[in-house]
C-alpha cells in the first residue's frame, strides 16, 4: 500500500494536513480540506431579481453541496446549520432528494448520506470532459518524472476542485483524488486560474474573494497579484506555504480552446520533498508546455 504521509512530520506545523497527530488518515485529512474550501450559499446580489433563477431548485443543489468528504451521515439540523436554510425547508427537500435516489436516509442514525444517483450524475459529467482524456497522459508523464503529484483543475465558486491526477510512483504526500477542492486564493492552482481571466471577470471574482476573507484580504491579494504578474512574465505562478504553510507548488492556467473556458494545471507537495529551485526553474516550465500540449490536442 502506497504510504501518503512522511515520517519527517516533525518539520509540518501544528494543524497541516500533514500532521498526523490530528489526522487519522486520508479521510480526516479531506474533510480538514473541505472544510477549510467551505463556501457560502450563493450571494443573494448575485440572483436577486432574476427571474429565469428557481430558487427552490438552488436550494435542493444547495443540500447536496452541504455534504462533504469524509462527514459520513448529516441530520437536518446538520445541514440546516451548513446551509442557513430554515430546518423545516431543510426537511422537505431532503426527503425529496431521498425519493429521487439523490440521499439516503439511514433510519437508525435519522440521517441522510449521498446517494448513487449524485454518483451518476458526477460520473457522467467527467466521463463528458474531453480534456481529461487529453490531459491524462501529460499528467502522468511529469509526475512519473517529476515523482510528483500533478493536477487538472477547474473554479467551483471560491475553491478549486480536481479533475485529473497524476502520481509519481514513491510520491509520499497525501494524495488528493477527482472531487477534492482546495482554497482558490491560497493555492498556486487558484491563483494561476484567476490570472488567467479576463479583468473584468477577474475583478468580479476579486471582489467575491474581498467579502469572503475580510480581514484576511490585505494579504492574499498581495499574494494573488504578485502570481498575476509571474504569469504574465513567464506563464506560471508560485505558492510557497501561502495555502499550507509545509507546501510548495507551481500553477499555470489552460485556456480551453473555442473560447470553452478556463482550467489551470499544478504540481507541488511537502517542502522537504521539493526546492523552490526545481519548482521555478523546471517543473513551472513544464507545466506551461503541457498546458499549450492539452490545448493543442484539443484542437487549439
Amino acid at each position: 500500500m502506497r504510504r501518503r504521509a512522511t515520517a519527517r512530520r516533525a518539520e509540518a506545523p501544528a494543524g497541516s494536513i500533514f500532521d498526523l497527530s490530528r489526522l487519522r488518515g486520508d479521510a480526516a485529512a479531506l474533510a480538514a480540506i473541505a472544510a477549510e474550501v467551505q463556501d457560502e450559499p450563493p450571494d443573494s446580489e448575485v440572483f436577486g431579481g432574476d427571474r429565469q433563477f428557481v430558487t427552490a431548485l438552488a436550494r435542493g443543489l444547495e443540500i447536496l453541496r452541504a455534504f462533504r468528504p469524509g462527514d459520513g451521515a448529516l441530520g437536518n439540523q446538520d445541514i440546516a446549520r451548513r446551509t442557513g436554510l430554515p430546518k423545516p425547508t431543510v426537511s422537505r427537500l431532503t426527503y425529496t432528494l431521498m425519493k429521487l435516489g439523490h440521499l439516503v436516509y439511514l433510519e437508525r442514525l435519522g440521517k441522510y448520506q449521498v446517494g448513487p444517483a449524485v454518483l451518476s450524475l458526477g460520473y457522467l459529467a467527467l466521463s463528458n470532459m474531453a480534456v481529461r482524456q487529453v490531459a491524462r497522459p501529460h499528467l502522468q508523464a511529469l509526475a512519473d518524472y517529476a515523482n510528483l503529484p500533478v493536477a487538472l483543475g477547474s473554479r467551483d465558486r471560491l475553491s478549486m476542485i480536481y479533475l485529473e491526477t497524476g502520481r509519481g510512483k514513491d510520491t509520499m504526500t497525501l494524495s488528493l483524488d477527482i472531487g477534492t477542492r482546495i482554497p482558490l486564493a491560497t493555492t498556486a492552482m487558484g491563483r494561476a486560474f484567476i490570472a488567467g481571466l479576463p479583468e473584468r471577470e477577474r475583478d468580479y471574482l476579486l471582489d467575491l474573494l474581498s467579502r469572503r476573507y475580510k480581514t484576511r484580504w490585505r494579504a492574499l491579494k498581495r499574494g494573488i497579484e504578485q502570481a498575476i504578474r509571474e504569469v504574465e512574465e513567464r506563464g506560471f505562478c508560485a505558492s510557497f506555504g501561502d495555502w499550507q504553510s509545509d507546501i510548495f507548488a507551481v500553477g499555470a492556467p489552460l485556456w480551453l480552446p473555442d473560447g470553452a473556458g478556463l482550467m489551470a494545471l499544478n504540481c507541488g507537495a511537502a517542502h522537504f520533498l521539493i526546492t523552490r529551485d526545481r519548482l521555478e526553474s523546471e517543473l513551472g516550465p513544464r507545466l506551461v508546455r503541457i498546458a499549450a500540449s492539452i490545448r493543442s490536442g484539443l484542437g487549439g
